[in-house]
């Protein structure tokens, strides 16, 4: 058992010299309050680690649910394996819930494990930077302001900054410009010309919703996505009852959602070398979908994609084809050349004339300014945004990097395994939560990820990715935010939920180097040892 006051009132003899700990504002400071941030505080609060703060920069939890409200937004995945483990949601209202219930569902688990007493809404972060004196985490906000706590938790997101297209004269468009990521219900599409550039997930939700609202739709597709029948029903009454009064039965349900995600996404798409043939019978299924939706074969062939299933995220959907099929939508594939104040140019000369223009152009994932999304700097000056711009993106078990000591990213690279995101969650916030406890054990001030651990798991992780779809199924053509600049596919972990699960509870503690504040440091940090407080 260690103290709970271990780094700020433990006074300790080193050498025959009495030290102070310096005490920062806080234990652990959680960035966002997405899934990932709420997760991360939950798990801190089971720990007994209560002082915790989580900023956030808008006025509610939420992140990408709470800032993607375009119409037809929804889960992807069933409902049953998109909710945390230890708090299932009976209510679900149909098998793949839509992004208002996904939103309240983020709302009742900050509320129902006291999250509030934490959060610090409208707090913007604009730097992290580690106090290697003080072997502390200060953190820069909006307004001068300064806060600063021992251990850094990151839950910054993947899908959260919207990605503007790189086409000549998209500012000059006179007409409303929206993206999906933040879209204006207050401006009305009815009896409007509109034109979606993107046909990626987001746009197979949103397309089918306005096409009977607006007058005409313009549907600008780079390359096609793979799409297969959605099997969205109703959950009535009476099962949700059911779920309420005999959790178990829900339980098996998620577990058995998992497995299928699992052996699509996973077996699928991680270990296409070893088993070909079921990613090859996916294919097979959807290219029978899209001719049994569409009768036109010119039609069909642009609509079909050209790589192979699982290089860009696929998705599900019953409508989105047969909107292809009405007179108010044209599917078109003339690469555009030009955005004009008052419409779009494609390379053929044409241009279509438009009262709205819709970016459905997806997120920065790997790209410049969210990788990660506000500059970290570790030990030595090191700048992780530089970093993995020039040496390729990498990170031990996807949580944690050698001279950024007290910091784990819920979502770093190779952290996510393709199943349910809030596996992921609940696995990573294991891990910093092992690690964090292991730290105040040996009463340490400091803790980072020896390089030869971390330098193991990235080849590791480079070997195995060789087995992946990426590499093996014509991915060069899918325009897909799995692949970064280097080549690599960062996003997804090439490993089962089981093994990453079984990881994040076995990994060897020793493989992170702990060290506590030598007294002089301690002596010429006694000026700081509190921060200024948001």
């Amino acid at each position: 058992m260690w103290p709970a006051n271990w780094y700020a009132g433990v006074v300790n003899a080193v050498n025959g010299a009495t030290i102070s700990h310096v005490q920062p504002d806080h234990e652990v400071i959680v960035i966002g309050s997405g899934f990932s941030g709420i997760g991360a505080g939950i798990k801190l609060k089971e720990a007994g680690i209560d002082d915790f703060v989580i900023l956030e920069k808008e006025d509610n939890v939420g992140g990408t649910w709470r800032d993607n409200t375009y119409p037809g937004i929804a889960v992807d995945i069933p409902s049953f394996s998109y909710q945390y483990s230890f708090e299932l949601n009976p209510s679900w209202s149909r098998v793949f819930a839509k992004g208002a219930e996904v939103q309240a569902y983020a709302e009742h688990c900050a509320s129902k494990y006291g999250l509030h007493d934490h959060l610090r809404f409208g707090t913007r972060v604009e730097e992290a930077a580690f106090d290697e004196a003080g072997h502390f985490w200060r953190l820069s906000l909006g307004g001068g302001r300064q806060l600063s706590a021992r251990f850094l938790i990151t839950a910054l997101g993947a899908l959260t900054q919207p990605k503007a297209p790189d086409i000549p004269g998209v500012e000059d468009f006179a007409g409303k410009t929206v993206h999906t990521a933040r879209w204006d219900h207050d401006h009305d599409l009815t009896g409007e010309r509109v034109a979606v550039i993107g046909t990626g997930a987001t746009a197979v939700q949103l397309i089918p919703k306005i096409a009977d609202q607006v007058k005409q739709l313009d549907v600008y597709q780079r390359t096609p996505i793979w799409v297969m029948p959605k099997p969205d029903y109703k959950i009535g009454g009476p099962l949700r009852s059911i779920f309420r009064r005999v959790p178990f039965v829900q339980d098996s349900i998620r577990l058995g959602a998992a497995a299928l995600v699992e052996g699509v996404m996973v077996l699928g798409v991680m270990y296409n070398r070893q088993l070909p043939r079921l990613t090859k019978g996916i294919e097979a299924r959807g290219r029978q979908f899209i001719k049994q939706e569409i009768p036109d074969p010119v039609l069909r062939e642009k609509l079909t994609p050209q790589y192979g299933f699982g290089c860009k995220r696929p998705t599900m959907s019953n409508n989105y084809f047969k909107t292809f099929l009405r007179d108010n939508t044209e599917l078109i594939t003339d690469p555009i050349a030009r955005i004009t104040p008052t419409g779009i140019v494609t390379q053929s000369g044409q241009e279509r004339e438009i009262d709205t223009l819709v970016l459905a152009t997806g997120y920065l994932v790997t790209d410049e300014g969210n990788a990660p999304s506000i500059p970290i700097y570790g030990r030595d000056g090191f700048d992780l945004r530089s970093f993995w711009r020039d040496h390729r993106f990498q990170a031990y078990e996807g949580i944690t990097h050698p001279k950024l000591p007290n910091l784990f990213n819920m979502f770093g690279p190779y952290s996510f395994t393709g199943s349910s995101w809030f596996f992921m969650v609940e696995t990573q916030a294991h891990h910093a939560i092992r690690v964090i406890k292991e730290t105040r054990k040996r009463q340490a001030t400091m803790v980072e990820i020896g390089q030869e651990p971390h330098d193991r798991f990235f080849q590791n992780v480079l070997k195995r990715q060789r087995n992946t779809i990426f590499f093996n199924n014509n991915c060069g053509t899918s325009n897909s935010y799995y692949f970064d600049r280097h080549g690599d596919a960062p996003f997804l972990r090439p490993a089962t939920a089981v093994e990453t699960w079984w990881s994040s509870r076995t990994f060897n503690l020793d493989d992170y180097q702990y060290d506590a504040l030598a007294p002089a440091s301690v002596e010429d940090s006694s000026d700081s040892s509190r921060l200024q407080a948001a």
